[in-house]
């Protein structure tokens, strides 16, 4: 589903780059991540010379992206779940102000964007403070030492005690994964919706919305509106629940191990909500055999007559690849 026709750049600083890399990596849309060093007044700054706070530098990220595959709104909403937007003197344990989150817009529509999403999120009074992240004019971005590339898979050791021990997990965790963000879902969702996304119950097969469907559309997330699946890979449920071959794309489900009645299983996950959908099992069509089985409950259907217009136009297609 890649569509690289009208790639664009976002560039946010959001602390030690270090971790402002892995949230974003690897989704769809997404072609590259480069961190790096920008808005400061040296030429050709390097890692030490960002550190020593003299140079006016943000560490930053860079992000390639196709806005037709992963739109700016989404990276924005991204990016203010890894941040201390209420810090202005750096973030967690690394503190100056090459540590400081800004947003560095290239054009006039990000810059709305970023500031209709600024006042979004201090109007959802999620955060005590002030938001102090600063919208600033995109400038020149200078790439940082290859050893600070993609660290979290370089270094993913020293990644993830790093990532624990400064604080920005827990922050993250209790911000966006707390009690009230659980209030709130509560309040969007039924309580079946509730049950499987969030508490991983299995719903009853044959009794469920999609499990037979036999219309022409495309399958989201039923928490954030992610698509996840087309019909056009749904094919006949053996076990009662909606079956899929493979989704939309693949970068927006992730899979992790599990146990059910003692024995070793897959389980499936929206990316970027954590939403719970089912079990990838391997009884499915010849050749791969794939079989995503999924909880009606954590989907949302959208007709194909429903999607012209729209920001998932792009998979209306219904015929023959």
């Amino acid at each position: 589903m890649e569509n690289h026709h009208s790639l664009e750049l976002a560039t946010f600083a959001g602390g030690c780059f270090w971790c402002m890399v892995k949230p974003f990596d690897e989704l769809p849309g997404i072609a590259s991540i480069v961190s790096g060093y920008t808005g400061g007044h040296t030429e050709n700054p390097t890692y030490d010379s960002v550190g020593t706070e003299t140079t006016g530098h943000y560490e930053a990220v860079q992000i390639t992206f196709d806005p037709e595959v992963f739109p700016y709104e989404r990276l924005l909403e991204l990016y203010w779940r890894q941040i201390d937007p209420t810090d202005a003197g750096g973030q967690f344990l690394d503190r100056g102000s090459s540590y400081r989150t800004a947003i560095f817009v290239h054009n006039e529509g990000q810059r709305k964007l970023a500031e209709a999403s600024k006042r979004e999120q201090q109007a959802s009074r999620r955060f005590k403070g002030k938001i102090v992240t600063e919208i600033l004019p995109a400038d020149r971005f200078y790439p940082a030492e290859d050893e600070h590339q993609a660290y979290y898979k370089t270094h993913p050791f020293k990644y993830k005690q790093y990532y624990q021990g400064s604080g920005r997990n827990d922050y993250v965790r209790k911000h966006w994964n707390g009690e009230r963000e659980r209030q709130l879902l509560r309040s969007r969702l039924t309580e079946g919706q509730y049950k499987v996304t969030q508490l991983m119950e299995q719903e009853p097969p044959y009794q469920n919305e999609y499990w037979d469907n036999k219309r022409e559309g495309i399958y989201v997330d039923v928490v954030d509106g992610t698509p996840l699946f087309s019909s056009k890979d749904q094919f006949p449920s053996p076990s009662g629940w909606p079956a899929f071959s493979k989704p939309l794309e693949e970068g927006f489900i992730t899979r992790e191990g599990g146990r059910s009645e003692g024995k070793p299983v897959t389980l499936l996950r929206s990316r970027l909500s954590g939403a719970y959908l089912g079990r990838l099992l391997f009884n499915g069509p010849e050749p791969e055999k794939l079989h995503y089985s999924v909880n009606s409950a954590a989907l949302r259907f959208i007709p194909k007559e429903d999607l012209a217009g729209s920001r998932k136009e792009r998979y209306a297609s219904f015929g023959e690849d």
